[in-house]
């Protein structure tokens, strides 16, 4: 069952356009990566997504509700949009019990919700006590008071310290094994990569890849690299190497080979059959950062165009734009392109 489904959104600023026919559709349950370069329509998408602002042309939908009457759906949605605030002079449970009061939310739900965060031993201090990644996960059970069927939060660990950055991975784990849908917008690779299981990545307002993690990892292709022990050698193992019809290229002294990690026990036979001795053999598989940039560019998405006529056409940055890939031998991925076909309801 999908719980968002966009068709061609549209959200333009002027002459600058943030999100641009967006088609995408994200299944209800788990969590899930929205990510792209620094001004890439992240948190445009959010803010559409949550009723803040309108889309300029096209439509969406979230609970099969339309995004212009987004108070039909407001009570199933917690969102956390960049730093929460509080009043720093009251407790943790004060704060909550105020916003609880003010959305006509039992005061019972406050306790469990800050278990949840695992803030309630902590819960009588004052916030001004709390550390950065205290306040965030006091945003985030702020953002739990409705018991929310989807979970919206924009950069949740922006300006975290490592060990503030492992508690809120483990609480996005949690929540999404709960079987409420989680989707969390980052820039923070690493942060995604251990956190989510599948991904939607944007580009100048533009969908780029939607589906498991995995596989946009495997569209960057996997390698190995080998180190001859004269570096001389590195040339003419090139040249062997691309006989057999693996690619290969030299950076200083090591050669890097266009080939899956299983081919590494025949580039050493291939580099001993033409006399080479290597002294450094390793596969490499691909890295979430690594197919990522593959994909996006190297760019910063500041520096690039964000105008109607700056846009790359969609398929463009050296990725073909996927439709509905899924997991091998598994169930169909949770986020997924749209057919071009369907139609949204106003």
């Amino acid at each position: 069952m999908s719980i968002i489904r966009t068709e061609r959104l549209t959200r333009r600023f002027g002459d600058i356009t943030a999100v641009r026919d967006l088609d995408l559709e994200i299944a209800d349950g788990g969590v899930v990566g929205l990510v792209g370069p620094n001004g890439s329509g992240k948190s445009t998408l959010i803010r559409l997504l949550l009723g803040l602002i309108r889309p300029s042309s096209g439509s969406a939908e979230v609970f099969g509700l339309p995004i212009t009457r987004p108070g039909r759906y407001a009570s199933r949605i917690g969102a956390l949009i960049e730093s929460p605030a509080f009043s720093p002079t009251l407790s943790a449970r004060a704060n909550l019990r105020s916003l609880a009061r003010l959305r006509g939310i039992d005061n019972g739900r406050v306790d469990d919700v800050l278990t949840t965060v695992g803030l309630l031993d902590r819960s009588r201090e004052p916030v001004r006590r709390f550390s950065l990644g205290m306040k965030q996960r006091l945003g985030i059970a702020a953002a739990l008071l409705p018991d929310p069927d989807l979970l919206v939060l924009d950069e949740p660990t922006n300006g975290l310290d490592p060990a503030g950055i492992v508690e809120i991975r483990g609480l996005l784990r949690d929540l999404g094994d709960q079987g409420r849908t989680v989707i969390v917008s980052s820039h923070v690779l690493s942060e995604i990569e251990a956190a989510c299981d599948d991904l939607a990545v944007i580009r100048f307002g533009e969908l780029l890849f939607s589906g498991p993690l995995d596989d946009l990892v495997a569209r960057a292709g996997e390698c190995i690299t080998a180190i001859p022990e004269h570096p001389e050698d590195g040339g003419r193992l090139s040249t062997v190497l691309a006989a057999k019809g693996w690619p290969a290229t030299l950076d200083g002294t090591t050669v890097r080979v266009a080939a899956p990690v299983s081919g590494a026990a025949a580039v050493n036979r291939t580099a001993a059959e033409a006399g080479i001795v290597l002294c450094a053999l390793q596969p490499h598989g691909a890295s979430l950062e690594e197919a990522f940039l593959k994909l996006t560019g190297r760019d910063s998405g500041d520096a690039g165009p964000a105008t109607t006529a700056g846009l790359p056409a969609a398929g463009t940055d050296g990725a073909e734009r996927p439709t509905n890939p899924h997991r091998r031998g598994s169930a169909p991925s949770r986020v997924h392109d749209r057919p071009a076909t369907t139609e949204v309801a106003p």
